[in-house]
């Protein structure tokens, strides 16, 4: 009995080592739409985060702050480019990798033998239909470049997969100069100041004449100010434009919407319309997703569900990427609100 007892902890002591091992959590390196590239993604609850190289060699480069999304259910990811950090020529380079920002999907395997690997497609980042490259990455333990995520991938299991740890080493990551040495101070030697020359003040010629006083105008009434109404979400709704963005097909028993913070967390607030009714509103947009559920049974044969901005946080305009679950299959797509406009997503029922 003990002896199985002690097999039976062997094994689970085996698995939990096999699933740490097979994390997305690491360097990867390979091709993204046919440019060399090192990416450094860390996994934070659903979130992934990290940075990208595009790389001619290792002094010609384009370094990327990342954002996206992983699925461990389908075991599928989506990252972008999102902010460019640094960019580094060679002497004799004609240009440097990694031009256009770019959005990759991709598929998270593991064959066996220790090997994992990301394959799938890529495109521009602010084209969402033009994906056409091709995306091949492969986990590696070494990495060309040095950064300060090196030391989360490095202590991931060992600590380092907290939240707030992340996060602290994601704001150092996008503030690479805070950690630049201070400039050596100059010593400024003011001049000696030159001798004031006295000037001889000449007596006025002419006397002082008097001078009369305006006539008092007389004072007018204070106007009274309006108070400006506040429109309500309705009004909203109702007076901005509707813009298309995409149809997604619709089947099974019902759908899952997760809408995140598609740009730097500044405070977007969003209200939802189906079919021109309220169905949620005062969601703040966070890198955490908002989930939402609809069944199928409800909808009509073709349904608008419309994002309007409630406000256009710190940074216009109110920018949210939505993900749409249906079936195990996943669309997504970003969509944008402003004081004139509101985002359109087409949900028709596919009875095929």
């Amino acid at each position: 009995m003990k002896r199985s007892a002690s097999l039976f902890i062997l094994l689970l002591i085996a698995a939990s080592f096999s699933t740490y091992g097979q994390m997305i959590t690491g360097t990867w390196k390979g091709k993204i739409n046919r440019q060399k590239v090192e990416v450094k993604i860390i996994q934070n609850g659903d979130s992934l985060t990290g940075t990208s190289y595009y790389y001619e060699s290792a002094n010609n480069y384009r370094r990327y702050s990342i954002k996206g999304y992983f699925d461990q259910q389908t075991n599928s990811a989506v990252w972008w480019d999102d902010q460019l950090l640094e960019e580094k020529s060679g002497r004799f380079s004609i240009s440097t990798p990694g031009k256009v920002p770019m959005l990759s999907r991709a598929d998270f395997n593991c064959p066996g033998d220790g090997k994992m690997m990301l394959d799938g497609k890529a495109g521009k980042k602010d084209v969402d239909v033009n994906i056409t490259g091709e995306v091949d990455l492969d986990k590696t333990p070494n990495s060309v470049f040095e950064d300060e995520w090196d030391f989360v991938i490095d202590n991931y299991t060992s600590g380092t997969n907290d939240p707030e740890i992340i996060d602290s080493i994601n704001q150092i990551s996008k503030n690479p100069t805070d950690t630049e040495p201070l400039v050596n101070t100059v010593t400024i030697t003011t001049p000696e100041a030159a001798p004031v020359k006295e000037k001889k003040i000449q007596p006025i010629k002419n006397p002082v004449q008097s001078i009369e006083k305006p006539k008092e105008q007389p004072v007018q009434a204070t106007k009274t100010i309006t108070p400006v109404k506040i429109p309500s979400i309705e009004e909203k709704f109702v007076s901005r434009k509707k813009v298309f963005i995409k149809e997604i097909p619709v089947s099974g028993d019902s759908i899952e919407l997760r809408f995140y913070d598609n740009a730097e967390v500044d405070g977007d607030s969003i209200s939802l319309f189906l079919n021109d009714i309220l169905l949620f509103q005062h969601i703040r947009l966070t890198s955490k997703a908002y989930s939402i559920k609809l069944a199928v049974s409800d909808l009509k044969e073709s349904n608008e569900l419309t994002m309007v901005a409630e406000n256009l946080g710190a940074i216009p305009p109110n920018t949210s990427y939505m993900v749409a679950i249906v079936n195990s299959q996943r669309f997504d797509a970003y969509l944008a609100s402003t004081e004139g406009s509101s985002a359109m997503i087409r949900l028709t029922k596919n009875n095929k």
